[in-house]
């Protein structure tokens, strides 16, 4: 058997290994002595010599190192059992750290969750436990929402918050069915009961409907033909028979008598009967404010409704003072006419400040006050019990002209002299021109 490495001659028997620093040409650097076992696939022995186990151990001695004889030790490269064992515990490592970080990550997740959720719960939900006590007038009125309606329940104490009630409203599948009315209800009541109350048919539903002063029978009607479900033309042809009202010879139509105010009619109610109940409003005033004879009361009403077009509350019994003078006390200058652009305006069927010089010398148009001496053919809208009060007892005063010159404040100038006032007229078209678009 030939040598593995020619160059050197294998050690004779019994003289015990020798561990050299030299390294064999084909050895790693990183190679040293790995016992017997790696040492022995480099070992020759002479097959035909008798191999004394006892003296090769006696006589082997593992701190003695032989320079003359140089022995291979090839270094072996890690064992695949302890690259596993490595892997394994930098797994381990890895997972380790991995999980103390997912720990302090859930810490500040679940740290902002408490800071934040508070922040961004939005409005409470509370509600009542119900039945609720006590009785509340509450009103839906025309155009209402489900959030409108929730505020106003939970500002009356009707339930207990915004959020219960319109959850409630969404629970029943009834956002869509509240109608205008007054309904009879408790305090404190439990949302649920809330909304099957007020989307009841029947029961205290009623029409509410809302008429402002100084409307016009051409608004009024209309506005309760859509609040009741009354076809408009209903209420058109009652109002064309005034004498069906009780009203004087002199009224052609039910203007004037169609009081302002907030109504609220049972869903039952006929339109004569609707129409009645606005006229007997008037009237009643009208009896409050002294007056009783239906002629006077056509009288008193037609100046109301000048002065509820021309002024506001502050200028009314001043207003009514002028009229009457231009009426009872002329002058060379008035000659008994209201000249008010309120009336002519109505008498056109438009509605505006600036009449034209044209418009104001049409005498065709019984509600020129310019052309045609006295008060027009009657009232021009539906005044307020304050409007009726001042037409019933005008504020003496010497003045025969009045302006308003600011219409967001309603100031009004008055003149006792047609010069005077047109002064007063010059501050008002200052005011128009520095406000643009409202003096149309």
């Amino acid at each position: 058997m030939s040598h593995l490495f020619p160059e050197h001659q294998a050690p004779e028997r019994g003289e015990g290994r020798r561990r050299n620093r030299q390294v064999h040409p084909d050895a790693t650097a990183e190679t040293e002595y790995a016992g017997p076992e790696a040492y022995a696939e480099h070992q020759v022995y002479d097959e035909h010599a008798a191999y004394d186990e006892h003296a090769e151990h006696a006589a082997y001695d593992e701190h003695a190192v032989y320079e003359d004889e140089p022995v291979y030790i090839e270094e072996s490269a890690p064992s695949r059992r302890s690259r596993r064992v490595s892997k394994r515990v930098k797994r381990r490592r890895r997972t380790l750290a991995f999980l103390v970080v997912l720990a302090l990550f859930a810490g500040v997740v679940f740290f902002v969750v408490q800071a934040v959720t508070p922040m961004l719960a939005g409005p409470s939900a509370t509600d009542y436990p119900g039945p609720g006590h006590g009785s509340v007038s509450f009103v839906v009125p025309e155009g209402a929402t489900g959030r409108t309606v929730a505020t106003a329940l939970t500002e009356q104490g009707v339930v207990g918050s915004d959020v219960a009630f319109l959850n409630a409203l969404a629970a029943a599948n009834a956002s869509g069915s509240l109608q205008p009315g007054t309904f009879t209800m408790k305090l404190e009541m439990k949302a649920a009961d809330a909304v099957t109350l007020l989307t009841a048919a029947g029961g205290d539903k009623v029409h509410y409907a809302a008429i402002d002063q100084n409307l016009r029978q051409s608004d009024v009607l209309p506005l309760l033909a859509k609040a009741t479900g009354i076809d408009v033309t209903a209420f058109t042809a009652l109002a064309a028979t005034p004498a069906t009202f009780g009203l004087p010879a002199e009224a052609k139509s039910l203007e004037g008598y169609l009081a302002p105010g907030e109504y609220r009619f049972p869903i039952e109610m006929t339109a004569q009967e609707i129409l009645a109940q606005l006229v007997k409003t008037t009237t009643d005033e009208l009896v409050s404010a002294g007056v009783t004879a239906p002629a006077e009361q056509y009288r008193v009403l037609t100046v109301a409704s000048i002065i509820e077009a021309e002024g506001n509350a502050d200028n009314y019994a001043m207003i009514s003072g002028a009229i009457e003078n231009r009426l009872n006390k002329a002058n060379a200058e008035t000659g008994g006419r209201l000249e008010s652009d309120a009336t002519v305006a109505y008498g056109l069927g438009i509605k505006t400040y600036n009449i034209s010089d044209a418009q104001k010398a049409d005498k065709s148009n019984p509600y020129n006050t310019f052309a045609n001496p006295g008060l027009p053919a009657g009232p021009i809208g539906s005044p307020k019990m304050a409007a009726i009060t001042a037409g019933a007892h005008p504020q003496a005063n010497p003045y025969y002209f009045w302006v308003t010159v600011d219409l967001d404040t309603g100031e009004t100038l008055y003149a006792t002299t047609f010069a005077e006032h047109l002064k007063n007229v010059a501050k008002y078209t200052a005011w128009c021109t520095a406000h643009e678009g409202k003096c149309t």
